[in-house]
């Protein structure tokens, strides 16, 4: 004679797997998604030429934009307490 209880340990398992692939599930989506939604798709590198500033740097990657505002934003990405840069310093600057 079987017990109830063993007749529900089937369902349980089913169950406990269930949560157990949709959690698999979630980690591997979000993981997929940092992949592909790094730091590329909104940052890019430049390499700091003589002559280069960050104001024309900003003023010649983003043409059509405010330059004091890229200006500010390539100082955030980069940490940056003043606008002086280095010759062959690599700045990260906003993507597109």
């Amino acid at each position: 004679m079987r017990s109830r209880r063993r007749a529900g340990l089937p369902w349980r398992n089913l169950r406990r797997g269930a949560l157990v692939a949709a959690c698999c599930l979630l980690v591997s989506f979000g993981l997929a998604g940092g992949v592909a939604g790094g730091t590329d798709a909104v940052s890019a590198t430049v390499t700091v030429a003589p002559g280069d500033t960050l104001w024309s740097i900003a003023a010649r990657r983003y043409p059509s934009d405010d330059t004091r505002e890229r200006v500010d934003e390539i100082m955030s990405m980069n940490s940056l307490a003043s606008p002086v840069i280095e010759v062959g310093e690599a700045l990260k600057v906003p993507a597109g």
